[in-house]
C-alpha cells in the first residue's frame, strides 16, 4: 500500500473517530435530560461501535492507529519505519481537529470553541496512564496472538475504560488535543490537556516494554500455529 494512501487513511480514520466521539457526546447530553450516567453510557457505546467499524475499514490500509502513542509503540517494535512516525502523528492530530469540526457542524455548534470541562489532578492523570497502558497491552497481546479479534478487543477495552477510569479514558494524545477545542460533553480544558498527554505517553511506554516481553515477536520467517509476525495489528499494510 502506498505511503500516500496510508497517510490519508490515518487522517480520515482519526477524523471519523472524533466525529463519533464528539457527535455522540453532544447527542447523548442533549437527550439524557441531565442524567450524566446515561449520557456517558451512550457516548461509550457509540465510541466502541465506531471503533470496530473504523479499525475494520482502515486496518488493512494504514494499520488503523488513529493515535500517536500507538504509532510510537509500533515504531519502537520495528513495525513502522521511523521516517513515517511524524507524518502519521501530524495527520492524526489534523484529522482529530477536523473530526471535531465535523461534529460541531452536524449539531449547529461553532467550528471550534475552547472547552471549560475541568479534567485534572493525580487521580485523572493516573487513570490516563492506566487506560493507555491497557490499550497498548490489548493491541500488542491480541495482534501477536489472535490478530483477527484485535478490532473487537480494542473497542471492547475502550468501552469498558470509559467506565472504570475517572478520566473516561481518552488514551490518545491527538484525541486529547482535539477535545480541548470542544466545549461539549466530550471536552477537556486546554490547560488540562498536557497532563493527560504526558500520562498517556508514560502508560504507552510501560505497556510496550512489558507486553513485548510477555509476547515475544515471532521471527518473520517463522510459522507457528496461533501466532503472527510482528506488526500484524488488524492485518496492517506494513506486510506488503
Amino acid at each position: 500500500m502506498s505511503f500516500a494512501r496510508r497517510i490519508v487513511a490515518e487522517g480520515l480514520g482519526t477524523a471519523m473517530l472524533l466525529a463519533v466521539v464528539v457527535g455522540s457526546g453532544i447527542m447523548a447530553e442533549r437527550l439524557a435530560g441531565g442524567n450524566v450516567a446515561i449520557a456517558l453510557l451512550a457516548n461509550a457505546i457509540a465510541t466502541g461501535a465506531g471503533l470496530i467499524a473504523l479499525i475494520l475499514m482502515f486496518g488493512t490500509i494504514s494499520g488503523a492507529h488513529f493515535n500517536p502513542v500507538v504509532t510510537l509503540s509500533e515504531a519502537v517494535q520495528g513495525n513502522l519505519p521511523g521516517r513515517e512516525v511524524l507524518p502519521y502523528i501530524a495527520v492524526q492530530v489534523a484529522g482529530a481537529f477536523a473530526g471535531v469540526a465535523a461534529a460541531h457542524g452536524m449539531f449547529g455548534e461553532p467550528l471550534f470553541f475552547a472547552s471549560e470541562h475541568a479534567r485534572t489532578g493525580a487521580a485523572q492523570w493516573w487513570s490516563e496512564c492506566v487506560a493507555t497502558f491497557g490499550l497498548i497491552a490489548v493491541i500488542i497481546g491480541c495482534s501477536r496472538s489472535r490478530p483477527a479479534v484485535t478490532p473487537f478487543a480494542v473497542a471492547a477495552y475502550i468501552t469498558a475504560a470509559y467506565w472504570f477510569t475517572s478520566s473516561t479514558s481518552f488514551a490518545n494524545p491527538a484525541v486529547t488535543l482535539a477535545r480541548s477545542a470542544t466545549n461539549t460533553f466530550a471536552g477537556i480544558r486546554p490547560v488540562d490537556a498536557p497532563g493527560f498527554v504526558l500520562a498517556q505517553l508514560v502508560g504507552a511506554a510501560a505497556a510496550t516494554a512489558v507486553f513485548c516481553w510477555l509476547y515475544p515477536a515471532v521471527p518473520a520467517n517463522a510459522t507457528v500455529a496461533g501466532t503472527v509476525a510482528p506488526g500484524d495489528f488488524t492485518a496492517r499494510s506494513e506486510q506488503q
